[in-house]
């Protein structure tokens, strides 16, 4: 896994000497963190906090949504301390400007990174031209995140030639490395859709391996959720493609559970239980996107992500939410039998019955009741 100078990111494999060493590197380089935020252990102070990059999404004629996530120790298993962090809301500052080397900036102030979220930023930014290429960063104390690359949409009904988007899903991390998102990034497209399984929840015990899943365990906790999200984020290629390519973002079920229904889990568990877990899951997903928080902030184990983006006269994408509003499994056999599985008519007629509400069905409705 890479390391900025100075800043080890696995730290289960750190020796007392290597760890000591390395946060006394950092710390000639980098400053403390500032804000209200107190570190939840000393080798915090002078580490990077922007190890998990930055990101843009759900662009508009007058602005985007920029995301960050202050994590000096990305991976670290405190689950009171996430990223290393314990204490209030932190504070940090923006810049847009309207070139690479952030010279012609046009529009700067506060940021919050919440600690309810795992001190994550969702910064919601209006005020800018229409149908034109920003750059961005984030500035904590004297530290500064990488520049990103974000974009406004033309105003709506206005004449667009054309859009270059791509769409990318189901991206184990132990099954493969991600250079498919560093030829993505290098292609610069106006756009990428992220339809899904972003994450994968499970540790394989069974096939061979390329890398392991963060804690190999899991996840079913908030803090677990939280480092398969750190891990996956801390990876190079998606970081960059992040950096460079504004998002939208759905997801499947991997996010949660392998072929888990609405309340209903893959094994039928107490739907209580797993709505606590898909609860800690949407908080997760929520803390490590670009998601606007007067939309998509969590409310428990419900999370409103279904929504219609326009682009000129030229096209509109509607994200669907094939997972929170559906029907459980039809036709299990036993309690304990969750999963894809294919039924004939003659043993399996629920899978027929008008009254069920499929993912796309459920998720056509929301969408059509949503505001214009």
């Amino acid at each position: 896994m890479p390391s900025r100078p100075g800043v080890t990111t696995d730290l289960r494999r750190l020796s007392r000497r290597t760890f000591l060493r390395g946060g006394l590197a950092a710390s000639l380089a980098v400053p403390s963190l500032v804000g209200c935020a107190t570190p939840a252990r000393p080798e915090v102070a002078g580490r990077d906090p922007f190890t998990l990059g930055v990101a843009a999404g759900e662009p508009g004629p007058d602005g985007f949504v920029l995301w960050t996530r202050l994590a000096p120790l990305p991976l670290w298993d405190d689950p009171a301390a996430p990223g290393g962090l314990t204490g209030g809301d932190v504070t940090l500052t923006y810049e847009i400007a309207t070139d690479p080397d952030m010279r012609a900036v046009v529009q700067s102030g506060a940021a919050v990174a919440e600690a309810a979220y795992a001190y994550s930023v969702h910064l919601e930014v209006s005020g800018l031209a229409p149908e034109r290429p920003y750059w961005y960063r984030f500035t904590l104390g004297d530290a500064p995140s990488r520049v990103g690359r974000a974009w406004t949409a033309p105003e709506p009904g206005s004449s667009l030639r054309q859009l270059r988007f791509a769409f990318v899903s189901c991206a184990n991390y132990e099954h493969g490395f991600f250079s498919a998102y560093r030829h993505l990034a290098d292609e610069q497209p106006d756009l990428v859709l992220f339809l899904g399984d972003y994450i994968y929840e499970y540790v394989e015990r069974v096939r061979p391996t390329v890398r392991r899943h963060s804690d190999d365990v899991e996840a079913t906790t908030l803090p677990t959720y939280r480092n398969r999200y750190a891990q996956y984020r801390m990876d190079p290629d998606l970081q960059r493609l992040h950096a460079e390519v504004p998002a939208l973002v759905t997801w499947d079920d991997h996010e949660v559970q392998d072929d888990y229904a609405s309340e209903w889990s893959a094994t039928f568990e107490d739907p209580a239980r797993f709505r606590a877990r898909r609860a800690a899951a949407y908080q997760a997903f929520y803390e490590h996107m670009p998601l606007r928080p007067s939309r998509s902030r969590p409310q428990g184990a419900a999370l409103r992500l279904y929504d219609r983006f326009r682009f000129g006269d030229l096209v509109e994408f509607s994200t669907l939410d094939g997972r929170q509003y559906r029907s459980r499994e039809a036709c299990t056999r036993a309690p304990d039998y969750g999963g894809g599985h294919f039924e004939t008519d003659a043993w399996c007629p629920e899978r027929r019955d008008p009254g069920r509400s499929p993912a796309h069905r459920s998720a056509c409705r929301a969408l059509r009741a949503a505001p214009r």
